[in-house]
């Protein structure tokens, strides 16, 4: 049986951008900090940052949206 091996960026298709590495750690930030749920997430965004796409503030629509581009 051969060996299997885990390659953490294996269905990545691009680098990430400087925005979306900013999102990462702000979303990194959020959670250790004890903020598990999506509106203390999204409330944690639009304190700390990055401003959400289109400059207004982060709501969950939004914040699943690009999620979900992202994800793509």
């Amino acid at each position: 049986m051969q060996d299997r091996y885990l390659e953490p960026h294996q269905a990545r298709s691009r680098e990430p951008n400087a925005f979306e590495d900013l999102l990462g750690d702000s979303i990194e930030r959020a959670y250790a900090a004890g903020l598990h749920d999506l509106p203390g997430l999204l409330g944690y965004l639009n304190q700390a940052g990055p401003t959400c796409p289109g400059g207004g503030p982060w709501t969950e629509e939004a914040y699943t949206t690009l999620m979900a581009r992202l994800g793509e």
